[in-house]
């Protein structure tokens, strides 16, 4: 698909009442549409002959023409022989840098995440053709990043020409504040809107944030008017995002809704396989069991598990065998039930989500939205820390703990009551254990 070849043939419809049919057959019938870029029109005539005369006499009927298409200015580029390769080669090195692992072929497939495998693959080999847009959802550390970067690298292999945009659902609402702040509105539709392929990490994330709702709304119409790929991915359906506007349940359900499961042990076992021949190393197959066995919660904990075990045997020259394992799959518990996020941290997430400095959330502002943030901020430290009400009540300014005890009982209500306030808890908790993954 190369949306440049229809805006040639109307350029050359529109230069017709400019030019006789003897010239535009003379210098155009072998003129081939290269790509429309965000001001420039790129195209290829095969010889420099014809190059430097479209070039000198005719490159201003072309701009015209775009200009009467467009309403807005755009500079021509015309290539000739050996010019076109260079053009077309894609840049190495410098596309989601980071993620090359994540590929359909270390994906391990298994009979919990075949169907939304299967699903990805399909987009891939066909964007914008195939379930569109595509839902991929599931509990944390299953996969479905892992997916959403197999799509991108092997579009960006086969169609190295696609702009294909990833982006995580709260960076989407801080990149659209920092526009705004700056006044870069257009720049930012321009920069998703323009996307061949558009896949949104975390979308639970624009859940209740009405300004990102909105630029979602019209970005989303966009590009499915286009027949433009769009990949989500979220840890809930979005039947259960509560806070998510209806339009946009509706979008999301207008393609393929697919889950990604827990692992079931087979798959398990290949994952640890597959992960340990990667770091060169052969389990034997007690062990291999003993960690299926042990680590059954999602896909990250199996990995971080064969990782502990290789540095117990690089750092410390231990051997692999059984109680290598055990030690590691306890240091994996133990990991994640030791972790106790700082009191800065707790307020760091909660400002970011409802756009406030950390020095007012701390402060006395009385405003309604400050003071719900504030409370919630205190609740989530007294649940996730073991601060005290009075050493609570320091961190915001010297409140004392009948303040802090009242904030907390509040919050308490609202998330047995509420439920737009209770996946407002949750999604600040997630972000909040993401920064400890």
């Amino acid at each position: 698909m190369n949306p440049a070849a229809d805006i040639w043939t109307k350029l050359v419809e529109l230069m017709q009442s400019e030019m006789t049919a003897t010239t535009i057959h003379t210098w155009f019938d072998d003129v081939t549409p290269v790509a429309l870029e965000e001001d420039r029109f790129v195209l290829y005539s095969p010889t420099h002959f014809k190059r430097d005369i479209i070039a000198t006499r005719y490159v201003q009927f072309i701009k015209k023409a775009l200009y009467e298409l467009f309403s807005a200015d755009f500079d021509v580029t015309v290539l000739t022989e050996g010019e076109l390769d260079s053009y077309q080669k894609p840049v190495k090195n410098n596309f989601l840098p980071g993620t090359e692992e994540y590929t359909f072929e270390r994906f391990v497939v298994g009979s919990s995440n075949k169907f939304a495998h299967a699903a990805a693959r399909a987009v891939a080999d066909n964007p914008g053709q195939s379930y569109n847009p595509l839902f991929i959802y599931g509990e944390s550390g299953l996969g479905k990043t892992h997916l959403l970067y197999a799509i991108a690298h092997t579009i960006h292999d086969t169609h190295p020409d696609y702009k294909v945009v990833y982006i995580k659902g709260d960076a989407f609402t801080i990149d659209l504040i920092q526009a705004i702040r700056e006044g870069r509105n257009q720049e930012f539709r321009e920069k998703y809107r323009g996307a061949d392929v558009f896949l949104m990490d975390d979308v639970q994330f624009i859940a209740g944030r009405d300004s990102t709702q909105e630029e979602m709304f019209h970005t989303f119409n966009t590009l499915y008017e286009l027949k433009k790929q769009i990949v989500f991915t979220s840890d809930r359906p979005p039947k259960e995002l509560l806070r998510l506007d209806d339009r946009l349940k509706t979008r999301f359900e207008w393609g393929l809704l697919a889950d990604i499961q827990p692992p079931d042990y087979e798959t398990r076992m290949a994952i640890i396989k597959n992960k340990a021949i990667r770091m060169g190393v052969e389990l034997p197959e007690f062990l291999l069991q003993l960690i299926a066995e042990n680590i059954t919660a999602n896909v990250r904990q199996i990995e971080g598990t064969v990782n502990k075990i290789m540095a117990y045997q690089d750092l410390m020259g231990d051997t692999v065998d059984k109680e290598t394992v055990v030690r590691a799959v306890k240091d994996m518990f133990k990991d994640k039930s030791d972790i106790v996020p700082t009191a800065d941290v707790i307020i760091d997430e909660v400002c970011k989500y409802y756009n406030i400095e950390p020095a007012i959330l701390r402060g006395q502002g009385r405003a309604k939205d400050i003071s719900l943030a504030r409370q919630i901020a205190m609740y989530l430290i007294r649940r996730m820390t073991n601060l005290s009400l009075k050493e609570i009540g320091k961190e915001f300014d010297g409140r004392d703990h009948t303040t802090v005890l009242h904030s907390i009982e509040r919050i308490e209500d609202l998330s047995k009551n509420d439920p737009e306030k209770s996946e407002v808890i949750k999604d600040i908790t997630a972000n909040i254990n993401i920064r400890y993954e």
